[in-house]
């Protein structure tokens, strides 16, 4: 019998900038960190990838990242996209970076309500994190603003958050 899996449109697939650099975690992360980009919600693969390539290039240029700063992202249509990916530190909450995975919802969650196959496709993610060691069982889920002063992940999704964690 095969173990969950989930698909993403890979680094490659949305032409990424290769990364300054890298920084691989050690074990299972212990923290689920939510964000929303706070950008307009993109409507096909192609402005989902422009707005991915936008992203990193403010997060390495701007902000002097290495790279974009979330290991995942999802588009309202349920679509994930590989940002660093499994098992690399983010750039994506200060101070807890070396034991979370960052995961952004692609949209303005102070004015949008997220969908629920964007959500749905957020905890299969999650779901197989766990199922490969790459999220701890017992993980903590955090929107970012339980961590800093901070909107984000934006009123409505930080709402639907236990929804993430649900087992069904």
């Amino acid at each position: 019998m095969a173990g969950p899996s989930v698909n993403f449109v890979s680094r490659e697939s949305w032409a990424a900038a290769i990364p300054r650099a890298t920084t691989a975690l050690t074990g299972s992360v212990q923290v689920v960190i939510i964000h929303h980009t706070a950008l307009p919600k993109c409507t096909d693969l192609r402005k989902c990838q422009e707005q991915l390539a936008s992203i990193q290039a403010n997060h390495m240029e701007d902000r002097s990242f290495d790279d974009i700063g979330y290991n995942f992202l999802v588009a309202d249509d349920g679509t994930l996209f590989e940002g660093r990916g499994w098992g690399v530190v983010g750039a994506h909450a200060k101070g807890h970076n070396y034991n979370s995975l960052g995961i952004a919802f692609m949209g303005n969650y102070m004015e949008d309500e997220p969908s629920v196959v964007s959500l749905n496709a957020v905890k299969k993610l999650i779901q197989f994190g766990v199922s490969k060691k790459f999220v701890d069982d017992n993980y903590d889920l955090k929107g970012h603003g339980e961590l800093t002063q901070t909107e984000c992940p934006g009123t409505h999704l930080y709402k639907a958050l236990s929804q993430l964690k649900s087992t069904s």
